[in-house]
């Protein structure tokens, strides 16, 4: 079963939408449905989905970008890793 919806679309990103879909051999609609359907799935497995709310933090925009600040620090990490010394033993 399927449900429909309408959506009106800011005329300032039509035209990127047109062309991402063209690009990928797809409506505009085929392409919106498939991005809506692989964030809400992403959405719906979000580790730290769970613990939203529960931790006091002192960076207030944490909801809302939490996965940014995750991957920045993991960058952060990986490019600490790659300027340690090799220790040979």
């Amino acid at each position: 079963m399927t449900q429909v919806l309408n959506l009106e679309i800011p005329q300032e990103i039509y035209p990127t939408l047109v062309e991402i879909a063209r690009g990928r051999g797809q409506s505009p609609e085929e392409f919106a449905l498939q991005w809506l359907m692989v964030s809400i799935q992403h959405f719906k497995d979000d580790p730290l989905e769970p613990f939203i709310g529960s931790v006091q933090s002192n960076i207030p925009d944490w909801t809302e970008n939490s996965d940014r600040y995750l991957g920045e620090n993991l960058l952060k990490t990986e490019e600490n890793i790659q300027k340690m010394p090799i220790v040979k033993l």
